[in-house]
């Protein structure tokens, strides 16, 4: 009996242990059909951070190639959009420039009337071929006959009636739509300095009027004072192309590391930028322009590396097409040589067409395959699929949120959706094609003296 009792326990033992390995073998094979018939699990999907940065110098004539590329680049987005009212802060998170490039950056991400922006591209361009034309052909700060190119005083900052004051007003760093970096160098602390949004909206000392930021970042031949709202704040800038011609690298660590603004950015993976560069602008020393395009490249280089197998899609890089000349080498066309700012702006047009220019480590520089336009192009529409898939995402989290509240007896109204008004720089219904919108700012640039002020006057502060 107690024979049969052993045998029948360690039977009912084994029963049990067949069953804990079948339960085992039956969880493991659940999980490897999952994985490899439905997909593993996937975290959810993160937005991507969009980044805008351009390059710069002191002249107006270093932002024309930036200039008619945006022109491009939100003409392509309009027309994906289907909106006549899309900006170029409705697709883009971070806007980062430098000297002409940190005006860009300012004029069209400011805010303007009912929280649309201030600019279009168009209006940029055109007010950057309005300073090349006034200042001699796109010469320094300090031009022959038509006195300093953004018509600064020497050391301090610009006033209300400057060319910077009149376009941007009272407006300050914290007025912006995105946050919106822009260097210098201190010569007080002989430092770069940032201006920055997200320093400006921590504490009132690091908020400056944007018209000063303008006037700082494109010091030339003198240096600028510019000072915070509230006067505790003083920086003795130069230009911001002499400490930081290329702020890629600077927008992208300030995004990494900004878990405020953007909580969920945690590597390159998770960015989509655009850098702009200057091609080559007319009158510059031979000196500074190797130091300004060796930094520039260098930057470049790395933050290609750091993208890796994606710098072909997360990463593009905008910049003047070399081309043969007598005597052999290579030189970048020229934006902006001496002649009109109709002129000028065609040959920065013209270098949209040509194919890119990428800098290889160890390599130097080599021609893409893609044109700069076609490389625009495609850029507008990964920002178009990245800005459609957010609306998705947003009107599913709403409608889930309605049903939940519906589920706890609790239904809110319906929510009413009220679409921004566009801005007075709405163009018609009609989509203008890319060529005819530069064609429109360079006859605006080239409106007499008796046109309207540059700028719709700025939103009072409250």
């Amino acid at each position: 009996m107690e024979l049969e009792a052993a045998t029948a326990d360690l039977a009912e033992e084994g029963t049990k242990g067949d069953d804990a390995a079948g339960r085992l073998t039956y969880e493991i094979f659940s999980l490897l059909e999952a994985k490899f018939l439905f997909g593993a699990p996937r975290a959810a999907a993160v937005d991507k951070v969009c980044v805008l940065s351009i390059d710069g110098g002191a002249r107006a004539s270093d932002g024309l190639l930036a200039g008619a590329a945006l022109v491009r680049l939100e003409a392509a987005l309009r027309r994906r959009a289907g909106s006549p009212a899309a900006r170029l802060p409705d697709f883009f998170d971070v806007a980062a420039g430098s000297g002409a490039g940190g005006v860009l950056a300012a004029l069209l991400f400011a805010r303007g009337p009912r929280g649309r922006p201030l600019y279009a591209a168009e209006d940029a361009l055109a007010f950057l071929l309005r300073r090349v034309r006034r200042g001699g052909g796109g010469g320094g700060w300090l031009a022959r006959r038509a006195g300093r190119l953004f018509l600064l005083p020497r050391r301090r900052g610009a006033g209300a009636g400057s060319a910077f004051g009149r376009a941007l007003g009272e407006l300050t760093l914290r007025d912006t739509l995105r946050p919106v970096l822009v260097p210098c160098y201190d010569l007080a602390t002989r430092a770069p300095f940032l201006f920055s949004r997200a320093a400006a909206a921590e504490s009132p000392a690091h908020d400056f009027r944007l018209r000063d930021v303008c006037a700082a970042t494109c010091a030339g031949g003198a240096a600028v004072e510019v000072r915070s709202v509230d006067g505790s704040t003083r920086i003795r800038a130069a230009g911001g192309g002499a400490a930081l011609g290329n702020p890629t690298a600077a927008a992208i660590t300030h995004v990494l590391n900004n878990r405020r603004e953007f909580p969920a950015a945690a590597t390159v993976g998770d960015l989509l930028v655009m850098s702009i560069g200057t091609g080559q602008a007319a009158e510059r020393g031979e000196v500074a322009r190797i130091a300004a395009e060796g930094v520039s490249d260098m930057v470049d280089q790395a933050v290609a590396m750091a993208f890796g197998h994606r710098r072909t899609t997360n990463y593009i890089r905008i910049q003047g097409t070399a081309g043969s000349r007598r005597g052999g080498g290579g030189r970048a066309p020229r934006a902006c040589g001496g002649e009109t700012g109709e002129q000028a702006v065609w040959k920065a047009e013209a270098m949209l067409l040509q194919r890119s220019v990428e800098s290889v480590l160890f390599q130097g520089r080599k021609l893409a395959g893609e044109t700069n336009a076609e490389k625009l192009e495609r850029f507008a529409r990964e920002l178009a699929n990245e800005h459609a898939r957010r609306r998705r995402r947003q009107q599913q989290e709403e409608e889930e949120g309605v049903e939940q509240a519906s589920l706890d007896g609790d239904v809110p109204p319906p929510a009413v959706v009220v679409t921004p008004a566009a801005s007075k720089q709405t163009p018609p219904t009609t989509q203008t094609p890319p060529h005819k919108a530069i064609t429109a700012a360079a006859a605006a640039a080239s409106s007499t003296e008796a046109a309207p002020p540059e700028a719709p006057p700025p939103p009072r502060r409250r």
